[in-house]
């Protein structure tokens, strides 16, 4: 008797069918809102959100394709090298990539996992060649005090190895990457894809139940549930704005359709939430929804001044002392970032004029910079600034231009107007 009371306060208890219980795995499926759990972010999977894909592939590019130059610091100034160091790292890293390539491959790993990693072949003090080393399958051990990279059965000492992480942890050997630290953001924009692909999957009709009386057993809940997804079929085949049900059966919508829910909003601020991590600003992930004319420019500046310079300036520390030795001080690599400027034509060659005519650089260096050939003229290599431009208290000829208490000098030659004024004055006299 007992044993049949507990049975009978079990069932009252518990808001399941029997015939077809919520823990069913098909339960959430069949109203389109998949299982309980968030989908399993990785590098792959996080690669399907537009604005991940968005952010990576931009911002790998436009570091790939600044230019990036070898000098020698020489008794006048920086001096461009030549050689075979300038096309390894300049033109083609080694036999498979060119340098757009190579520093493309080495981003995208950077923005994606965290880390990227590339081997310095070396013959004698000369480099030969740069190879890309995949973070994947590369262990990092610190040894003795230093950094070892294994990788293909081989191990590399650090002073082999250029290592860019996007953030080390406290121990200085492992990194965290960008698409590990939103994990949750990502999940959420994939969550909402796959929401709203099931939704328009089904024809634009949001999660239903059907209410009426309802079969007996399971078998018979089964056809009941596919005469229902016909008639949803049919109607949307047909183009019918109604769904024929049979006597005593309605159909209510379970939980919230896409407007309601703010899918739309929701979408558009998780393409805020990824530009925040990735530290850019949106309207360079296709969001311009805040967008106006000033602050887009802006955003421009913000762009080459707390991001890109930032990155391109780690490249270029680590290169240095990875490829020239802690000590040097002769060699060394520079990005360009004037190379952002490649597609603003007018403003690219305002620029240009500005340091003609400022004697920052002479005809032929302006030429240069823009891939064309240098002029024979002797004067197109020499600085020229614009005559009115003199040392204060000066004239144009070199000459005091002031006199006492602000005064014309004394040794000044009466202007023009104060000689014909002596002139008159000399005639009516006469």
């Amino acid at each position: 008797m007992a044993s049949k009371k507990g049975k009978a306060e079990r069932r009252s208890t518990s808001l399941e069918s029997e015939t077809v219980p919520v823990s069913a795995t098909n339960f959430m499926e069949f109203f389109g809102l998949g299982g309980g759990a968030l989908p399993t972010v990785n590098i792959e999977t996080a690669l399907k959100v537009p604005a991940v894909q968005a952010a990576v592939s931009f911002l790998s590019r436009t570091l790939a394709t600044l230019p990036l130059y070898v000098y020698r610091t020489g008794e006048r100034g920086p001096v461009r090298l030549g050689g075979k160091l300038a096309v390894v790292l300049e033109e083609n890293p080694n036999d498979e990539m060119d340098t757009s390539k190579f520093r493309r491959f080495f981003w995208e790993q950077v923005f994606t996992g965290g880390r990227g990693l590339a081997w310095i072949e070396r013959k004698g003090a000369g480099v030969e060649a740069l190879w890309p080393i995949d973070p994947g399958s590369c262990s990092i051990r610190r040894r003795g005090g230093r950094l070892f990279y294994s990788f293909e059965g081989r191990e590399y000492p650090a002073t082999d190895v250029i290592d860019i992480p996007y953030m080390l942890k406290r121990n200085l050997v492992q990194h965290r990457g960008p698409i590990a630290m939103a994990e949750k953001a990502i999940q959420l924009a994939l969550a909402m894809n796959d929401y709203a692909s099931n939704f328009f999957a089904g024809g634009g009709v949001p999660p239903l139940a059907l209410e009426g009386p309802m079969p007996a057993n399971d078998k018979a809940m089964q056809r009941a549930r596919e005469d229902i997804k016909r008639a949803v079929k049919a109607a949307r085949d047909d183009q019918l704005p109604l769904i024929q049900l049979p006597v005593g059966y309605k159909l209510t919508q379970v939980g919230y359709d896409p407007a309601k829910g703010q899918m739309t909003e929701a979408r558009l601020y998780q393409v805020q939430e990824i530009a925040r991590a990735y530290q850019i600003p949106p309207n360079f992930l296709q969001d311009l929804s805040r967008a106006t004319f000033s602050n887009v420019e802006q955003n421009d500046l913000y762009l080459v001044k707390h991001l890109v310079s930032q990155w391109a300036t780690a490249l270029e520390g680590e290169m240095n002392l990875k490829i020239f030795g802690r000590m040097n001080t002769r060699r060394y690599v520079r990005h360009n970032l004037d190379g952002l400027m490649r597609g603003d034509f007018k403003s690219r060659l305002e620029a240009l004029a500005t340091g003609v005519n400022s004697a920052l650089l002479t005809p032929n260096e302006g030429r240069e910079i823009e891939g064309r050939p240098r002029d024979p003229n002797p004067a197109a290599d020499q600085l020229y600034i614009q005559g009115a431009t003199v040392a204060i208290g000066t004239s144009a000829n070199g000459t005091n231009a002031m006199g006492e208490n602000g005064d014309p000098p004394l040794n000044h030659p009466a202007a023009d107007t104060e000689r014909q004024v002596t002139d008159d004055t000399e005639t009516e006299a006469g």
